[in-house]
């Protein structure tokens, strides 16, 4: 396959403040590394939230470290059906004007004002990466999936910094809608 990229489902997740951090789990509290995530740095935390919204609530909502600058929960459309919220299609860390929600830890709650989004689908790439597939950070491109469920994921969002590895990544309706896993491969249409 020309082109070959890794496909990676994310699913459902939280990432917090400092201070969120200490709302939930309490003062000076530091996260626990459960396993290490395929980019540099990232992890899945031990630790785990409930979320609330209007019709719902979904508890097991896996923190994922290291802290950020703000609280952003990831989550599905699905998710946000059951939930009863409406969560936008957004990249990662453009939560401005995206929808709050009610968050839930062992020692106390948030009430975001905003911070719900629907990440959208998008290709971690390196520098070096970036140059030998011939593409420039913010460019869209398309992903072909092969299967039994063919299908082209369009409007693709290029994110490359020198801590990325080469990977697509879709949330679990993407990943379903193609019938793929973690571990499969597509191929990046420029």
């Amino acid at each position: 396959m020309k082109n070959k990229v890794l496909i990676e489902i994310s699913a459902r997740h939280i990432h917090l403040c400092q201070a969120d951090l200490e709302k939930l789990f309490g003062i000076g509290y530091e996260l626990k590394e459960f396993k290490s995530l395929s980019q540099k740095g990232q992890y899945a935390a031990k630790e785990t939230v409930k979320i609330i919204g209007p019709k719902a609530e979904i508890d097991g909502v896996r923190v994922v470290g290291p802290l950020r600058e703000h609280t952003q929960i990831e989550i599905s459309k699905t998710d946000g059906y059951m939930i009863g919220i409406v969560p936008p299609v957004r990249t990662s860390g453009d939560i401005e004007g995206s929808p709050g929600i009610k968050v839930v830890g062992p020692a106390g709650e948030i009430e975001l004002e905003q911070g719900l989004i629907c990440a959208r689908r998008h290709i971690h790439i390196s520098p070096d990466e970036a140059k030998d597939f011939g593409v420039v950070n913010k460019q869209k491109v398309s992903v072909k999936i092969f299967g039994e469920r063919d299908l082209t994921f369009n409007d693709v969002v290029v994110r490359v910094d020198p801590d990325f590895r080469l990977s697509f990544q879709v949330d679990t309706d993407e990943g379903n809608a193609a019938s793929v896993q973690s571990g499969d491969f597509g191929e990046l249409i420029i």
